[in-house]
């Protein structure tokens, strides 16, 4: 008799239907945030600390409920248990959508949520106002209200983690200050969570200028908090979101300058705040000579000599001030580290074609003083010479690119020139040809 109660109980198992995924009880929940509405209308209730302690609870719970059984790096299986299964026409091998929530995973984990709709649009603001209003009204709630804090800032600090993983940029943006917000009810934010926002608003600013504006206010708040990390990145990206106003204010232009200056001063190692000082000084005409980037790049070079990021700035630097040899020079120490690097290769040949072309025209201006053929014919050679050292640099990076069209049509019209040196004109009718088809011309 046992064992047949054992089967039937097995069997009722394998007929049972599936559970409905994410079932939430939306309705009740309004009925009970109604009931809370009515509570604090009620004069002798508004008046108690309770009263908006559990007003804060209930619509802290109606934000946190779509999404109250997920985290980040759940497996598939148990997000299964744990929202109901999900009928395999709203599966896809990234995304699981709920009524709620859509779910991204990622080698069957999860890694991210996008909030598709909520139970009480505007949740969160009757949150802060409850609790701002219970510390007012009773100050010894303060580690009640730290723990409805804590309880949310975690919610909001998992979606703007989860909300960068799966490139929803905006979201985490949002996510990370309402974080920030809610600890500053009775307390102070986390500078983390400002540089987090602010680091990714100046990433958005290039959609939107309003992300630059409120980027540069997330980073000072940041640094008003005593935000500080080993490298100093958040500089970088200040001078990013002062850089990006310059068309509502030219003085943001200095401001960017001088951030990157303080920054630099402050963290001579870091890479990025020297990336933004070359794209600033060769950027912007008058905003400084770009050689004085040249100290600050040569004092991280001795410490760093293997740098080729660093390397890369040095040329484009003194490529700025048109001091090719100076220019050629550091790229090749970039082609000693890393030989088979198509930029390296291909901006070596560009920069050889442009000291060419300065060798060009300063002959040009001298031919009136030319006396003789023997004379024309050597200071042709000289030009050709230098033209000369920019084929082996394109036809490596026509190597390691063939696909590259412009790499193709500088080499294409660098032989045509040099066709009179032995071996140009073939080396012409070879990328002539493969230019012309990369062109559909044939």
């Amino acid at each position: 008799m046992k064992k047949l109660i054992v089967m039937v109980a097995a069997l009722a198992v394998l007929v049972a239907p599936a559970v409905t995924a994410q079932k939430i009880n939306a309705p009740a929940v309004q009925a009970k945030l109604a009931k809370s509405d009515a509570d604090i209308a009620n004069e002798k209730k508004a008046v108690k600390a309770a009263t908006w302690l559990t007003r804060a609870k209930l619509y802290g719970d109606a934000i946190m409920m779509p999404t109250k059984n997920i985290y980040r790096t759940l497996d598939v299986a148990m997000l299964d248990a744990q929202m109901g299964v999900l009928p395999t026409e709203k599966k896809s091998e990234n995304v699981y959508g709920y009524e709620w929530v859509n779910v991204h995973l990622k080698n069957n984990k999860v890694v991210g949520w996008e909030i598709l709709k909520e139970i009480h649009p505007g949740a969160y603001d009757v949150v802060k106002e409850a609790l701002a209003k219970a510390h007012a009204i009773d100050a010894t709630t303060a580690a009640k209200i730290n723990e409805q804090v804590a309880s949310l800032v975690n919610y909001y600090s998992e979606l703007g983690s989860g909300s960068v993983d799966i490139e929803k940029y905006k979201e985490a943006v949002d996510a990370y200050i309402k974080a920030a917000h809610l600890q500053e009810i009775i307390g102070k934010a986390d500078p983390k969570l400002y540089f987090y926002a602010g680091q990714l608003a100046a990433f958005l600013g290039a959609q939107d200028i309003q992300y630059f504006i409120n980027g540069e206010k997330y980073l000072l708040k940041a640094q008003e908090l005593g935000y500080k990390d080993e490298s100093g990145n958040l500089y970088y990206f200040l001078f990013h979101c002062y850089y990006g106003q310059r068309v509502n204010d030219r003085e943001n232009v200095v401001k960017a300058k001088n951030t990157l200056l303080e920054g630099i001063n402050k963290y001579p190692r870091n890479e990025r705040i020297l990336d933004g000082l070359m794209q600033l000084y060769t950027s912007e005409d008058g905003i400084g000579d770009p050689a004085e980037l040249v100290e600050l790049i040569d004092k991280a070079l001795a410490e760093n000599p293997k740098n080729a990021d660093l390397w890369f700035g040095r040329g484009r630097v003194f490529f700025k001030l048109k001091n090719y040899d100076e220019c050629i020079a550091s790229f090749e120490k970039i082609n000693e580290l890393k030989p088979d690097d198509y930029d390296t290769n291909f901006y070596l040949g560009y920069f050889n074609i442009a000291k060419g072309d300065e060798a060009n025209q300063a002959f040009n201006a001298r031919l009136e003083s030319i006396n003789s053929q023997e004379e024309y014919q050597k200071g042709l050679k000289e030009v050709s010479a230098v033209y000369m050292r920019a084929v082996p640099y394109l036809e490596k990076a026509h190597e390691l690119n063939p696909e590259n069209k412009d790499c193709v049509e500088y080499l294409k019209q660098l032989c045509f020139r040099l066709r009179d040196e032995e071996g140009m004109m073939d080396k012409y009718n070879k990328y002539n040809a493969i230019y012309k088809q990369q062109q559909g011309l044939q």
